[in-house]
């Protein structure tokens, strides 16, 4: 029945008013900083209740049951499961839900630890976490979840799965994005959407952030990426660092909410810092506005966490990740040369793929299980989108479900049995798919046959519930020296699958040349005729220059390079050019060892960093090393960052290869009894009340790369034993986290408590709620916006 109203409310053209925060409404009726909120709302029901109550009298349609941090990891110790706490929130917020038409969330946040390969969190075992909330809450009778704070797109991923897959319960997603319209870990607004899009979500959007007006440009871009009903839950800005209230009243509140509905937002709440009497407040605002109508979005897309690649021109599919015909690509599979792997990944980015075609199929290896490490490993290196090449149902799943983003699958084909296997598993993961013009009668021989193939396969994934934007057809390439008229039959029926069922088009190019002489001539040839025949994904070599060169004039020549800015930028040398210079090869012989080293870092390449540093060591000192190659490559990796030419990913990838570095070095120091190489101590803790530690972990390892000697006290840290433990080892430079508002008056205690005893020391302050101005207001000698800033502080304060 609620589901009903659910369907009914997001298909009508009114308002749905969420609530507001519940940490901000905790606070006010006694939890104390420090203290679970979930815990405390299941020893005071009568608390929880009220509150509930509360918000319904206000407005909101929906109510949040308070379990946003009740999962496993953050309830250890406490003496409570994830089961217990969440029955009992949902069952409260149930009661004050009774006899009305209110519907009631599952309320899930983040687990507070980075997924791999950026943190040790495996995506199992995210899966795991979110599952066990889900079964309790959908157990206890929630109507919905609604996954919030999110900033990871592979915890997002792994929380809808867990929810899809053991329940039936319509899914909200919310992240939160910070002022460059990305995550905390890089996620960009497209890409949210084409993922969450393809995973038929009910609802996606924002919450958190400073602000209303903060969170406006982000549904502005995101608005053009989505046709699913969309979520703000802003924040009533930031807390005065005197008086501890949110700096945006309720009027104003309501006031910079009003924009949204222009936008076709339709449902709104509150996040930190709202009340009652913001929702109340933005009920009457909302009562004489109407929501606006928003464009039908259709567009053919995959992703990464970071990167949307859309098909509105011929891209590039890089081929080189396939161990057929390639005998040391295959001994690296069974050597598990990982590096090997990811540097051709890297070559091929750089030399201008737009999407890496992933294939480990070999005999004698467990295809699943090598597809599923390798694509985690090159999601740590590369941000392409990727397209996950095998014809084992078994491996096709297992890559899907690792993979962070939207990926093809490569492929199916028009037998009956291709088709009932693999295509459940693209529209279960949200994939796009390629189809092959072949079925239980082999290939095809004329362009109408594999026009009929094609048309098969078109109506058997719109059966299976998959967007025909999402269905790409390969007419198959096929080698002229033993079927020449194939090449022309195969052009036709790319023609006519573009023309009769407006599907894109893809090619294994260099199929084409098998057997001739200066291969090259054709396949450049071949690539042109069928680019002129309408071909959007040419899956080929892009190493090789002439291939690239000529999409890249193709593009140019089809009116897609408006200008040809793109094109001229690449005659001209500016555009990355797969040249000696900026290529990673795991072997060499033109670059010295200290060039190698210097890439091997900038691509997390840790094996090869591992073996190299051991090279230089022969000849070169401890810490020259250090200061001459480690630390500025490190630099430039940073810098890099700051650019937004890579995200947190590769910044921690780099940074745990230069960690083999430092490690290598270190060892080489202690066989030769000298000294180590620390530049001083820094002390590092999330604040009192506040048990998220994913911000301070990354400045750690960082710090760490540096040559810093970091001093973790860990989450929760009571504001004595900051000052005790920076008096007792004379630490002269400290650094405070919090991700909450509510924990920012922790923050500023612990300041004041620090200038208090008189230690001579600097403080700098780190976290999503903070901002240079409020950094200031409490008394924090810097602020570190992101780990890469940090470091530039402790060079500042120790050198």
């Amino acid at each position: 029945m609620k589901k009903q109203i659910l369907q009914q409310r997001l298909a009508g053209q009114d308002f749905v008013l969420l609530d507001g925060a519940m940490g901000t409404m905790l606070l006010a009726s006694g939890l104390k900083l420090g203290e679970n909120p979930e815990l405390f709302a299941l020893a005071r029901p009568e608390v929880l209740l009220d509150i509930h109550r509360q918000y319904m009298a206000a407005g909101s349609n929906i109510i949040y049951a308070c379990t946003f941090g009740a999962n496993a990891r953050k309830l250890a110790g406490s003496g409570h499961t994830p089961e217990e706490v969440i029955s009992r929130a949902v069952q409260i917020a149930k009661q004050a839900a009774h006899d009305t038409d209110t519907l009631v969330a599952l309320d899930i946040g983040s687990l507070g630890e980075l997924l791999e390969p950026a943190g040790t969190l495996r995506f199992e075992q995210a899966y795991a976490m979110f599952k066990e909330m889900v079964l309790a809450g959908a157990a206890a009778g929630a109507d919905l979840i609604a996954f919030e704070t999110m900033t990871d797109l592979y915890e997002l991923k792994a929380a809808v799965l867990a929810a899809q897959e053991n329940c039936d319960l319509p899914i909200f997603c919310t992240m939160t994005f910070d002022k460059n319209n990305r995550t905390f870990s890089g996620v960009s607004v497209a890409a949210m959407a084409c993922l969450l899009n393809s995973l038929d979500v009910a609802a996606i959007g924002v919450n958190c952030s400073p602000g209303p007006e903060g969170i406006l440009p982000v549904i502005q871009e995101m608005v053009q990426y989505t046709n699913l009903p969309l979520i703000v839950k802003a924040n009533a800005g930031l807390p005065n660092p005197q008086t501890g209230a949110y700096d945006i009243a309720p009027e104003e509140f309501a006031r910079q909410m009003l924009p949204f509905a222009d936008l076709g937002v339709q449902m709104l709440g509150g996040c930190c810092g709202t009340s009652p009497t913001y929702i109340a407040a933005l009920k009457q605002t909302l009562a004489g506005a109407r929501r606006g109508q928003r464009q039908l979005v259709k567009q053919a897309a995959v992703c990464s966490p970071t990167r949307l690649v859309q098909l509105n021109q011929p891209l590039i599919v890089g081929e080189r990740l396939n161990p057929t015909g390639k005998k040391v690509f295959q001994q690296a599979l069974r050597d598990d040369n990982i590096d090997y792997i990811l540097a051709r990944a890297i070559e091929q980015q750089e030399a201008g793929a737009d999407i890496l075609d992933v294939n480990v199929g070999l005999p004698g290896i467990d295809e699943p299980a090598m597809l599923a490490r390798v694509i985690k490993a090159l999601q740590g290196a590369v941000d392409l989108p990727l397209q996950i090449d095998s014809s084992n149902p078994e491996a096709i799943e297992a890559g899907l479900r690792v993979c962070n983003g939207k990926a093809i699958v490569n492929s199916v084909n028009g037998k009956a049995e291709s088709l009932a296997t693999i295509l459940p598993l693209v529209k279960k993961y949200g994939a796009a798919v390629i189809g092959l013009t072949l079925d239980e009668d082999g290939l095809a021989q004329t362009a109408e046959q594999r026009l009929q193939i094609a048309e098969r396969i078109m109506q058997a994934a719109l059966a299976e519930g998959i967007a025909p934007e999402d269905i790409y057809i390969d007419c198959l390439t096929l080698t002229v020296s033993a079927q020449q008229e194939q090449a022309r039959e195969t052009l036709a029926a790319m023609r006519l699958v573009k023309e009769r069922l407006g599907l894109k088009t893809v090619l294994g190019v260099s199929n084409i040349s098998f057997g001739l002489p200066q291969r090259e001539l054709i396949n450049q040839t071949f690539l042109s005729m069928a680019l002129a025949a309408g071909l959007d994904l040419a899956i080929i070599n892009p190493n090789i220059p002439a291939m690239t060169d000529t999409v890249a004039a193709a593009r140019v020549l089809l009116n897609y390079d408006r200008g040809g800015a793109a094109y001229i930028q690449r005659v001209a040398g500016e555009a990355s050019q797969p040249d000696e210079n900026n290529v990673v090869r795991v072997a060499d012989s033109e670059q010295s060892a200290e060039q190698a080293l210097l890439k091997a870092v900038h691509k997390g390449l840790k094996s090869e960093v591992r073996q190299l540093t051991g090279q230089l060591l022969q000849d070169n000192e401890p810490m020259k090393l250090i200061n001459e190659l480690l630390i500025p490559a490190l630099d430039e990796v940073g810098q890099f960052y700051e650019q937004e030419r890579i995200f947190l990913p590769q910044l921690i990838n780099s940074a745990a290869a230069a960690s083999e570095a430092f490690e290598v070095i270190k060892a080489q120091i202690i066989k030769q009894g000298r000294a180590g190489v620390s530049k001083g101590k820094i002390l590092l803790a999330t604040v009192w009340g506040d048990i998220h530690d994913i911000g301070k972990n990354i400045v750690k390892v960082i710090l760490e790369n540096y040559g810093y000697q970091v001093v973790d006290l860990g989450k929760d840290v009571p504001v004595q034993t900051v000052v005790e433990t920076a008096i007792a080892q004379d630490i002269r430079l400290i650094g405070l986290s919090a991700l909450m508002t509510t924990t920012v008056a922790s923050m500023e205690q612990t300041i004041a408590a620090l200038h208090a005893s008189g230690h001579a020391c600097h403080i700098f302050v780190g976290g999503a709620v903070l901002t240079q101005e409020y950094a200031a207001a409490i008394g924090a000698d810097f602020y570190a916006k992101d780990a890469n800033q940090s470091v530039q502080i402790a060079k500042t304060v120790l050198g």
